[in-house]
């Protein structure tokens, strides 16, 4: 889904057969102003999307930006200004801070996790635990706190865990199948393997044929033996309760990435308001 699409479905989710509450008391042609005030500390984000909305709704609105994604912000801060028919503004006033807040509070947690770890060479990565229609823009705000994007889909890179690897016979099996698979139908996608313990990197190593490991619920201490037996041969990502309270000893541990489906899930949106001015 594009954003035209996206923006085209949350509209008719939230308007339906009206917006009668401004049909009913605003006229048609009379044209305002609205600021978006920021409301509490953190990462803004969405405000590309939330100009998006407006200028669907009404081409030639005047948008005017005073902050950009990525900003850290302040309560009372301005992030952007807008002036446009007041049905547009209306319109699109509750989609728009849905979109921003939700992103806004991504980017905030993904910069948290990104600073603890920032005397580390491993890099903070998201997961599918995601909004269904929306991990495009929850994906995009985990970018612009300075995270990474694991794969966007099922489509886009292999991953055999646990459940592919039980079904199929054990991880040797798994590797040797998709390899073939992957050959007999040319698709070129890297292959990540979830691992359980150390047996299983062992297996792993033997076999060969993949891009990263995956050390699924291993102890920082286990982690670090991992990266060690592993040795560089293949990119490694630790995964599996990890929070703010223990990022740091993943990372000192050695691993390449951490994936952490908290700063998606566990995210709480930024506080925003958009607000009218009289013209």
């Amino acid at each position: 889904m594009d954003t035209r699409e996206f923006i085209q479905a949350a509209l008719i989710e939230d308007v339906g057969s009206g917006d009668f509450s401004t049909l009913a008391s605003i006229p048609a042609d009379a044209r305002g102003k609205a600021v978006l005030k920021i409301k509490e500390e953190g990462i803004i984000a969405g405000i590309n999307l939330a100009r998006d909305i407006v200028l669907f709704l009404e081409h030639d609105a005047a948008f005017n930006l005073f902050k950009t994604d990525g900003d850290k912000v302040h309560i009372g801060e301005v992030a952007f200004e807008v002036s446009a028919r007041v049905h547009t503004i209306l319109k699109a006033e509750r989609l728009a801070l849905n979109c921003m807040q939700r992103m806004s509070g991504i980017a905030t947690l993904t910069r948290r996790y990104v600073d603890e770890i920032k005397d580390f060479k491993t890099q903070i990565l998201d997961t599918r635990k995601t909004t269904p229609l929306f991990r495009k823009y929850e994906k995009e705000a985990v970018k612009i706190g300075g995270g990474g994007n694991h794969r966007m889909g099922l489509y886009d890179m292999i991953m055999l865990k646990d459940n592919h690897i039980d079904f199929c016979g054990g991880i040797e099996k798994a590797i040797t199948k998709t390899n073939a698979y992957l050959q007999s139908n040319s698709l070129n996608l890297g292959i990540e393997v979830e691992t359980r313990n150390l047996e299983d990197v062992k297996k792993v190593l033997v076999t060969g044929n993949v891009q990263r490991i995956m050390l699924d619920n291993f102890t920082p201490a286990q982690v670090a033996e991992a990266v060690a037996l592993i040795a560089g041969r293949y990119e490694t990502e630790a995964s599996g309760g990890i929070n703010l309270s223990n990022v740091v000893d993943y990372a000192r541990a050695g691993v390449d990435f951490i994936s952490a489906g908290a700063i998606i899930h566990h995210a709480v949106s930024m506080d925003l308001s958009l607000k009218a001015q009289l013209i």
